[in-house]
């Protein structure tokens, strides 16, 4: 199965797409989010999601500056402030 992730910044919808999983740099440490993961919200600081399309996938790496993410029935949100694109 896979997690929903999608990542929103106040200008638009960055992105949209079903993943393995996504590591996020949460205020008081990294956690990773998979399918099934329980309920949970957290504040973010300035770093690096790691965005793994499928198991074994070397992962692919977005910088957001400040933001939320919330994990919740339809996957995993992140509300982020800014997106540092390359």
């Amino acid at each position: 199965m896979a997690l929903h992730f999608e990542l929103v910044t106040p200008e638009r919808l960055v992105l949209s797409q079903d993943v393995y999983m996504v590591t996020v740099p949460g205020t008081e440490g990294d956690f990773g989010v998979l399918q099934g993961h329980a309920p949970f919200m957290s504040t973010i600081r300035d770093g690096a999601l790691h965005v793994y399309d499928s198991n074994g996938a070397a992962p692919r790496e977005i910088h957001v500056v400040g933001g939320f993410a919330e994990v919740g029935e339809n996957g995993l949100t992140v509300l982020a402030e800014r997106v540092i694109e390359d």
